[in-house]
């Protein structure tokens, strides 16, 4: 398996702030839309539990490098950065089709989560597995 194709995000107009750039804070919807693209790309449907097991994101960080104006479609690549036994790492790089150029650089670190116990949980193996050869590793 390879890592998925890039996901795809057309900036709305709504997404604009006063300012008149796309507003921080929905940069981490976009990549949100991404990770659940990724995931399900390589076999890991969240909303259907292994079990009691899902994921839950426990943190996610940003670094804008340009504004993005309407109208733009950004082309979001995620790749696995790491996988321990209870998570793993999704980086993320935007790229601007309009300005030919990439706009921001993100990463969430993604936690199995036992929905039925309220408490964290190991990886399944073949979601390890998926993981891995998403990366070709």
């Amino acid at each position: 398996m390879t890592t998925p194709e890039p996901f795809l995000q057309p900036v709305a107009w709504g997404d604009m702030d006063a300012l008149g750039h796309v507003n921080n804070a929905v940069y981490f919807r976009y990549m949100e839309s991404a990770r659940v693209a990724f995931l399900l790309a390589v076999g890991i449907d969240r909303l259907n539990h292994v079990g009691s097991i899902g994921v839950i994101l426990q943190s996610a960080q940003c670094r804008f490098r340009r504004p993005v104006v309407y109208p733009d479609t950004l082309r979001i690549s995620s790749r696995v950065e790491s996988v321990e036994t209870d998570r793993f790492t999704l980086g993320h790089e935007l790229f601007s089709e309009s300005r030919g150029e990439v706009v921001a650089i993100g990463s969430g670190v993604i936690v199995a989560y036992d929905y039925a116990k309220a408490a964290k949980a190991s990886l399944p193996r073949d979601w390890v597995e998926r993981l891995n050869a998403s990366r070709g590793g």
